[in-house]
C-alpha cells in the first residue's frame, strides 16, 4: 500500500478498514493476514508479519480464516523443548536398559527356587570366610596376649628384638583380619539385599507377563441359556 492509501485507511472505522484491506488484497491477488500485537491491537495486512507474538491468521477473500501461522518460538520455549526432548531420550534409554536387564534376569533364573539356591550358595561362602577369619583372629588374640605376658617379664630390661618383631607382626595381622571380617560382613549384607531385590523383580516380571498373556486371550463365550421347561399337561385333558 502507498502512503496516500495508508493515510486514508487510518481514518476509516475498523470494520470498513478491514474490508478495505481485504478488497486491496483481493485486487492484488494476494492473501490477507490478521494478527494481534503485544498490546492487544488487531492488525490487517497483505504481507505476513515477521514476528507476530500470537501468530498470524490467513484470511480468504470473504475474510474467513484459512489457516493459522504460529508465532516463532521464543528462546525460552526453544530451551524448554530441548530439555523435554533430552528428558524423553534419557527415559527411553533407561527403559531400554531396564528391558535388557529383565531379559537377562529371566535367562538366568527360571524359578524362584533357583534364585534362593544362588543366594544360599553366595551367603554360605561369605559366612564360611567370616567364620574362618574370626577363628584366625581368636588365635591371634591368644598369641598377642601371650606375647604381652612375655614382654612383661622384661620389665626394666631391654626386650629382645625378635620378641618385638613378632609382637608387631601379630598386631598388624590382627588389624588385617579385623578389616577383612568387616568387609565380608558388609558383602554378606549386600549379597542378601541383592538376591532379595532380584527375587522381587523376577516376581514382578513374571506377573506382568501373565497379565499381558491374559489380556491377549479372547473372551470366553457366554454359556447358552437353558431352554425353559415345557409345561406339563393339565389333569383331565
Amino acid at each position: 500500500m502507498n502512503d496516500d492509501t495508508d493515510r486514508t485507511m487510518r481514518h476509516l472505522p475498523r470494520a470498513l478498514w478491514a474490508a478495505a484491506l481485504l478488497s486491496l488484497a483481493s485486487a492484488a491477488g494476494g492473501a490477507t493476514y490478521k494478527w494481534t500485537d503485544e498490546n492487544g491491537k488487531v492488525h490487517y495486512s497483505d504481507k505476513a508479519p515477521a514476528d507476530a507474538p500470537s501468530g498470524t491468521t490467513v484470511l480468504d477473500k470473504q475474510a474467513r480464516p484459512v489457516k493459522k501461522i504460529e508465532a516463532p518460538p521464543t528462546p525460552e520455549e526453544l530451551k524448554a523443548k530441548a530439555e523435554q526432548e533430552q528428558q524423553a531420550r534419557t527415559e527411553a534409554r533407561e527403559r531400554e536398559e531396564q528391558a535388557r536387564k529383565d531379559r537377562a534376569l529371566l535367562q538366568s533364573y527360571t524359578s524362584e527356587n533357583e534364585i534362593d539356591l544362588a543366594k544360599s550358595r553366595a551367603v554360605s561362602t561369605l559366612q564360611a570366610q567370616i567364620a574362618s577369619a574370626q577363628a584366625f583372629r581368636e588365635a591371634l588374640l591368644r598369641q598377642q596376649n601371650a606375647l604381652a605376658a612375655r614382654k612383661k617379664t622384661y620389665e626394666g630390661n631391654r626386650i629382645p628384638i625378635e620378641l618385638e618383631r613378632e609382637s608387631v607382626s601379630v598386631d598388624a595381622e590382627l588389624s588385617r583380619q579385623n578389616i577383612l571380617i568387616r568387609q565380608r560382613q558388609e558383602e554378606l549384607a549386600m549379597v542378601t539385599q541383592k538376591y532379595d531385590t532380584i527375587k522381587q523383580r523376577w516376581r514382578e516380571i513374571v506377573a506382568d507377563k501373565e497379565r499381558a498373556a491374559a489380556a491377549e486371550q479372547p473372551p470366553k463365550p457366554d454359556a447358552p441359556a437353558k431352554a425353559p421347561a415345557k409345561p406339563g399337561k393339565s389333569a383331565g385333558k
